[in-house]
Formats: structure tokens, sequence, C-alpha cells
């Protein structure tokens, strides 16, 4: 007869106890699958936002490097035209001049441009893309820490007493 209490309460307890572990094991291993998914989502947004951002950039800077190669390309025929003073025909003026004018013309475009936007806009557009790749990057960083310590969180329940005795009956 005293054996029936004894039995009682240990089936009692070991019902308990594997209750309350199986119910741990599954809110972690829950918490292990959406930390994973938010790792995954955070390299999902990184690659939504770079072509987006390089797109953007692009579209920033073409104007602005065709006006600064239009600058380049019209100083290599001002420096390249060379005007000695016992070279100084008509025909070598002329095109000593033009490629002045257009020099001159490219450096106008220029500084129009750098009136409508006071800081060159590729430039700034460069680094709001460095910055949110960095953020993105600091973002793919917290999710995997926080995966790795989700996964070990599990593991911890799975192996170490008292959870793992009644965890392993599942």
């Amino acid at each position: 007869m005293t054996r029936g209490p004894i039995v009682a309460f240990l089936l009692l307890l070991l019902t308990t106890l594997s209750g309350c572990g199986y119910n741990q094991l599954q809110t972690t291993d829950e918490a292990v699958t959406a930390a994973w998914a938010e790792v995954l989502n955070q390299y999902q947004r990184r690659a939504d936002l770079v072509p987006n951002l390089v797109n953007t950039v692009k579209g920033f800077a073409a104007q602005e490097r065709e006006v600064l190669a239009e600058v380049t390309d019209a100083r290599a025929r001002a420096t390249g035209v060379t005007l000695q003073a016992d070279d100084l025909t008509p025909e070598n003026l002329r095109q000593f001049e033009q490629a002045q004018q257009q020099l001159g013309g490219a450096l106008g475009r220029l500084l129009a441009v750098s009136e409508r936007y006071p800081e060159l806009r590729s430039n700034q557009n460069f680094r709001d893309l460095q910055a949110q790749l960095e953020g993105t990057e600091n973002r793919i960083a917290i999710a995997r820490r926080r995966y790795i310590e989700a996964v070990q969180a599990f593991n911890n329940l799975i192996t170490v007493p008292p959870t793992s005795f009644t965890n392993s009956l599942f």
C-alpha cells in the first residue's frame, strides 16, 4: 500500500516535468526558427537595397560624370594645342582659340551644375549608399548574433539537466 502513493507521486512529478520541458523545448525551437527568418530577412534586405541604391547613384552621377568628362576632355584638348611664338599662324591661332572656348564652355556647364547642386549629388549619394550598406551589414551581424544566441539556448535546453532528461523522452 505504501508503494501506491509513491508511484502516483512519481508519475505526477514525471508528467509535470515532461510537460514543462516539452513546452519550453517547442518555444525555444520556434525562437530559433524566428531568429533564422530574421537573418534571411536582413540578407534579402541587402540584396534588395544594393541594386536600388546603385541605380539611384548611377542616375544622379550620370549627369555629373558627363559634365566632368566633358571638362576633362576639353582640358586635354586645350592643353594639347600648344602655340609657340614662332607658330602664330591664323590656323594655329584658331585651333588654340577653339580649344580654349570648348574648355570655357565645359567649365561654365560645370559651374552651372555646381550651382544647382551645392554639394555634388553623386558624392552625397555615394556616402548614402555606403551608410545604407554599413547599416545593413550591422543589421545582418545583429540578426546572426541573435540566431546564435537562440540556437545556444535551444542546445542548452536539450543538453543541460534537468530539462535534458525530460526532453530526451520526446
